[in-house]
């Protein structure tokens, strides 16, 4: 008798099974929250529903800026290579969305195609209509770096009088939806033109409750000089700062992105630096995918429950009969004081809650006797995979990305600062010396000998407390010392020989010139009598 009830009770107690990670967030949100997102109608108010391809494409890059800051020569520097579409000028040139992806042909995909293609992630982005279509494309081409990413270059965000013309369809709508989608989301601005127009700054808005894929690029930084370089820094994170309300300071890349010689060379260490953080921060976006994948998940689900309290709060404070219009302009006019009930009442944060103007000028045009009430089931249903589902695919995420250490963007431009001479730090810090035939610490030993030998060495060696009073005199924290210590001993017998004196006096010199200390002696630094023969 009710056997329907146990077997339920059963279904909901028996832990999902997943293969991968992505199969996982597929079944997830098509079985747990898109029933709530459609109940509720989620898609008339925030995102369209999301397609099995959202789960399954590669990481996205979106590149967004005003006109001329380099948004395509970006590109073209990361790939190494021109793609089908790609036009660079001083003007306006990139009057379309163009998703770069990788292809076994080169060629372009036109917008209306690419919104009924299954197998790509935009099928969502027909609800903008032919005005945006007409304006997107895909350039497909064969490239290692496509092979891992796709890359999203965006209209040249306008200034002055030439944002004052339509574009005719809503740009910061179609780039928030994007948003959504994207791993990173690339800000380029030009170390000439820091003003932000009143459209990149709806745009740098509607880009909110995104900001941990924001980083920030300071382009064509090679055409000015230092001094006005940190100027120009400075005005960028104060004009930054007013805009995206977060108390984190945003990351600011400086270089010059491009594969032209530097106009202004005396920064080239700090633009050297700087590209291999971005590169690296690139690179790691295919391994960080899933766990983005679910983090995105994660923010929706937490949104749609938000939803769904308001939702049926206003249908439960509607009339049956008379007075519906009046009494839901009241309600849309206190919209601030049903999120206060809704906050106490479900002890739901208040960064929880969608924008409360936008919210309420959507609200204007729904007819809300179709709005439907409180239906705990489906609550429940998203309360169990946020607390439980999502926790095992946590553990699944983690075991992925063990299995898979290597998987990084490779190609373009990443493979020319991997190995060799022209890799960032080569032959510099620790590394120097690395191709000399003597022994790098040879130079400086004569005068590391004479301190060691007033340190009164017994068999040709000095104990660490003898060592010590020597080497705090270079004022680094223990912990630093300490690192040079287990380095310099190279034949761990507790003691330093004079080699290995001249050794850990170098080392100092290396950290204290501001380079970082390897994890390990290499080769080049070994002393020549601790050398193994070949």
């Amino acid at each position: 008798m009710f056997s329907w009830v146990s077997k339920d009770a059963r279904r909901r107690k028996e832990p999902e099974l997943f293969r991968t990670v992505s199969e996982g967030l597929k079944q997830l949100y098509a079985t747990k929250l898109l029933p709530l997102e459609e109940y509720y109608r989620f898609h008339d108010f925030h995102s369209p529903a999301l397609e099995p391809a959202d789960w399954e494409n590669k990481p996205m890059v979106l590149l967004v800026g005003q006109y001329s800051t380099g948004k395509t020569t970006f590109i073209r520097h990361l790939i190494e290579q021109d793609f089908p579409g790609m036009r660079i000028g001083p003007e306006p040139t990139t009057d379309s969305f163009i998703a770069v992806m990788g292809g076994e042909t080169e060629g372009v995909v036109p917008g209306n195609a690419l919104v009924v293609d299954p197998r790509r992630p935009f099928r969502k982005l027909n609800a903008f209509g032919n005005a945006f279509l007409n304006r997107f494309m895909c350039a497909q081409l064969p490239n290692p770096v496509l092979d891992s990413i796709s890359i999203i270059d965006t209209p040249g965000i306008l200034s002055g009088e030439k944002q004052r013309i339509s574009r005719g369809y809503d740009f910061a709508a179609v780039l928030e939806w994007f948003a959504e989608r994207v791993d990173r989301i690339i800000l380029l601005f030009d170390a000439h033109k820091l003003d932000i127009s009143d459209e990149f700054s709806e745009v740098i808005k509607a880009l909110k409750n995104h900001e941990d894929k924001i980083r920030v690029v300071l382009n064509k930084a090679d055409q000015i000089e230092t001094q006005q370089l940190m100027r120009v820094y400075g005005a960028l994170m104060w004009s930054l700062g007013k805009i995206i309300n977060t108390p984190e300071v945003v990351r600011v890349y400086i270089g010059s992105f491009w594969s032209q010689p530097l106009l202004i060379p005396e920064n080239r260490k700090l633009f050297e630096a700087e590209e291999q953080d971005l590169f690296k921060d690139i690179q790691s976006l295919p391994r960080n995918a899933a766990l983005r994948k679910l983090n995105d998940l994660i923010k929706r689900a937490r949104l749609a429950k938000v939803h769904a309290y308001i939702i049926s709060s206003l249908k439960k404070e509607m009339p049956n009969v008379f007075g519906k219009e009046s009494k839901k302009k009241e309600l849309v006019n206190n919209l601030g004081e049903i999120y206060l009930k809704i906050e106490r009442e479900h002890q739901i944060s208040p960064g929880d809650f969608p924008n409360l103007r936008k919210m309420q000028e959507l609200l204007l045009s729904q007819d809300f006797s179709k709005f439907q009430p409180l239906k705990l089931k489906l609550l429940d249903a998203v309360d169990d995979m946020l607390a439980n589902d999502i926790a095992r695919l946590m553990v699944m995420v983690r075991q992925e990305e063990s299995q898979m250490p290597t998987q990084a963007v490779k190609g373009g431009a990443f493979e020319g600062t991997m190995n060799g001479p022209f890799g960032h730090g080569y032959g510099e810090g620790a590394g120097e010396g690395i191709d000399d035939i003597e022994w790098v610490v040879g130079k400086d030993k004569p005068s590391y000998d004479e301190i060691f030998y007033t340190l009164s060495p017994v068999n040709g060696k000095i104990t660490g407390a003898s060592a010590k009073k020597e080497m705090v005199k270079s004022k680094l924290p223990n912990t630093v010392l300490g690192k040079i210590w287990k380095l310099a001993d190279v034949d761990k017998d507790g003691l330093l020989d004079d080699e290995e004196f001249a050794l850990a006096n170098h080392l100092i010199k290396v950290k204290l010139e501001g380079h970082e200390l390897p994890a390990e002696l290499p080769p080049h630094l070994v002393p020549p009598s601790k050398r193994r023969p070949e």
